[in-house]
């Protein structure tokens, strides 16, 4: 999009949508990536991204078992990875690990699946591949606590093991000087304490000098002291120099790890653009099902068909109150593409022009939209709003000011693929001149042959809506028994401004109403009384009409009922026919076998009835080897023919500039040529001929 300022993300709240992204995000990078959402400037990658977040969705709301993508991130550890001599942190290891497998358990849930699911997800696996390597040896290092084995080297299980005997002549000793100062009652409540990692007696400052051993300090209030047993001293000096080993040791392993581990610096790289990636889009999935959001058709031809569209910060915050929303629908094209929406205020104009704005930014930044799934959509250059009351105090602009330099921008860039949200056309100004200059800006707009969204008052602007050919009038219903808004577009006619009727429910006067009726010309009061008693008639006959809707729907659905019950009854039945069948032959069958047991005689000479069961069983046989032979005949045909019919799909995607990898092959390359079922393929520097059906596409130019 090319068009698209900080001021329209303001003006259709789409920072409260990033900010909802955000909070989905598990990683930082992912939340960086969220709060600058932007939409997407190529329309082919738009639509590669909107395939992904479906195919996203598709996993998450079928509760299939990919994992859950959490992980901690690894740019730090990539970039450590490439300096020399460089040691990575034990939790530096754990975050590998837990990548790794995070990684490997994604690969696992695609292998699982059939090759051609979820395709535009696979294609973000093309840098990635299993590697167990890289577990197998952070997990010969680390325990599943995340701390070094003892059999990570053969001279730190020495050393710990040194450490544990040296650890238990200390506590040996301790113990028994603890056990003799304790019966001459010369130790605290406590008996003892730790200071400076070492096991201390807690003394009666008093029976200090009594004790021989080192004092490592006293109490705050000074009555105890805190000794180190003397028996222990030479024992505690030794457990240093051992834990010092230790850590030099555990030092050298974790080097070398590094070193080993840094091999496949680019795969860790790898791992985190994917994990980034798919923490986004789990994310985009998450506000999806929150929004009961869905992907519409995409449309090369400029339309926008919105069905049971709703807000989606409205549809959240009513949601939060127990209150209902009531969705839009709407459709423009290029017989069509400028909508005046006119009607009360209060009325859900503004709402209604957010929605169109807000969603076509939400889907051209790749996130899916709650509206139904067979809406339409298109892909758009620039989406330009002039919504709510913008004046400038920094720059001393009025917010009529505001609106002509922002005009002034609509003019010069507006084109076929502009959608213009235009709120409260032509106010700021003296009614008849502002009115008179929005309806030049709006012919010159309308020249642009661009789309639009346009909420107004005016009568000049509504009139001018009817005589375009390419323009509509649109109108927010409005009850005018109860005198309250219906919140409902409705499309053909303009709508009245009520403004008598609202002033009755705001408790005004009705002298004062009838007063100012007559200042007012008498065509002006009586074209804004057909305008609303149209209206209402409108209403009603959409009352009407919705009614007859929902007894078609519900017809419908009656129909939709009989026909599922009639194809179970038929395929109940024809079980049965089948089962009738078989039970048959095993009845014939077992005549034939009872035939066979009357004619058995105990007393000898079965001879020809044994050679007569003996032909049955063969007959039998052969009957049920050529069924099985026919069914093996069968389910290789369909077999070939879906390998027949796999092999043109990949075929057909295979072009020059594509990327494709031999059958069974690793290494990937580039198609040069196409001619005659061969292809010119570049691996690297090297180039080869090679059979169209014996390659596999892996991703598009």
């Amino acid at each position: 999009m090319k068009h698209f300022d900080h001021q329209s993300v303001l003006d259709l709240e789409f920072d409260a949508i990033r900010l909802l992204v955000h909070d989905y995000c598990h990683s930082e990078s992912a939340q960086l990536e969220a709060v600058d959402l932007n939409p997407i400037v190529y329309e082919h990658q738009l639509h590669t991204e909107l395939k992904r977040a479906k195919e996203f969705q598709t996993i998450r709301s079928e509760s299939l078992d990919l994992p859950r993508i959490e992980f901690e991130e690894l740019q730090d550890i990539v970039h450590l990875l490439g300096k020399r001599n460089a040691m990575l942190s034990i939790q530096g290891f754990a975050n590998v690990l837990r990548a790794s497998r995070l990684v490997n358990d994604i690969l696992s849930f695609f292998k699982s699946r059939k090759g051609d699911d979820f395709p535009s997800l696979r294609e973000l696996l093309v840098d990635v591949y299993e590697e167990k390597a890289i577990i197998k040896a952070i997990e010969k290092v680390l325990d599943d606590k995340g701390e070094v084995r003892d059999s990570a080297s053969p001279e730190l299980a020495k050393i710990r093991q040194e450490m544990a005997t040296v650890k238990k002549t200390i506590s040996r000793n301790f113990n028994k000087v603890l056990k003799e100062y304790k019966q001459r009652g010369w130790l605290s409540d406590t008996n003892e304490a730790f200071v400076q990692e070492r096991r201390v007696l807690s003394v009666k400052s008093s029976f200090k000098r009594q004790i021989p051993g080192h004092v490592l300090g006293t109490s705050k209030t000074g009555n105890w002291s805190y000794i180190e047993p003397e028996l222990n001293q030479p024992l505690n000096y030794e457990l240093e120099q051992l834990r010092d080993d230790e850590q030099n040791e555990i030092r050298r392993i974790l080097v070398e790890l590094t070193a080993f581990v840094a091999q496949y610096r680019p795969l860790i790289s790898a791992y985190q653009e994917l994990l980034v990636r798919f923490d986004l889009l789990n994310a985009k999935t998450r506000l999806a099902l929150q929004l009961d959001a869905d992907l519409p058709g995409l449309s090369d031809e400029m339309c926008i068909e919105l069905i049971k569209a709703y807000h989606p910060l409205l549809l959240l915050a009513n949601r939060k109150a127990g209150l209902k929303t009531k969705p839009q629908s709407l459709s423009m094209d290029k017989f069509s593409r400028i909508l005046v929406i006119s009607g009360p205020n209060a009325g859900g104009k503004s709402i209604t022009l957010k929605t169109v704005g807000l969603l076509q930014v939400m889907l051209q930044s790749g996130l899916l939209v709650p509206v139904d799934p067979n809406s339409t959509m298109s892909f758009f250059q620039a989406v330009l709003t002039d919504i709510g009351d913008n004046q400038s105090i920094e720059n001393q602009l009025s917010t009529y000011s505001y609106r002509l330099k922002r005009m002034k921008h609509f003019l010069e860039v507006a084109n076929k693929r502009t959608l213009l949200l235009l709120d409260e056309f032509g106010t700021g100004s003296d009614p008849d001149l502002g009115g008179a200059l929005a309806e030049v800006f709006f012919e010159r707009l309308y020249s642009k042959k661009c789309f639009g969204v346009i909420t107004t008052h005016y009568a000049n602007i509504k009139l001018k809506a009817s005589q375009l050919r390419n323009a509509i009038n649109g109108c927010m219903l409005f009850d005018s028994e109860s005198l309250e808004p219906l919140f409902m577009l409705s499309i053909g006619q303009p709508g009245s401004s009520f403004t008598f009727e609202v002033a009755v429910i705001n408790g005004i006067d009705p002298e004062l109403i009838a007063e100012a009726k007559l200042k007012l010309d008498d065509r002006k009061v009586n074209l804004d009384e057909m305008i609303a008693n149209l209206q209402s008639e409108k209403s009603q006959i959409e009352r009407l009409n919705n009614d007859l809707r929902e007894a078609q729907s519900r017809a419908k659905k009656s129909e939709e009922s009989f026909e599922s019950k009639r194809k179970k009854f038929e395929e109940r039945l024809l079980k049965q026919e089948e089962l009738i069948e078989k039970n048959n032959q095993y009845i014939g069958k077992g005549k034939k076998l009872d035939q066979f047991i009357k004619l058995y005689k105990t007393s000898g000479g079965n001879r020809p009835l044994l050679d007569d069961v003996r032909t049955y069983l063969a007959m039998e046989k052969t009957k049920t080897e050529e069924a099985r032979k026919k069914l093996q005949i069968k389910e290789s045909a369909k077999k070939k023919r879906n390998e027949s019919q796999e092999r043109k799909s990949n075929a057909a995607r295979i072009v020059v500039g594509c990327t494709v990898k031999l059958r069974n092959a690793r290494e990937k390359g580039t198609v040069l040529e196409l001619s005659n079922g061969q292809a010119v393929v570049a691996f690297g520097v090297f180039k080869t001929k090679v059979e169209v059906a014996k390659l596999d596409f892996v991703r598009a130019r």
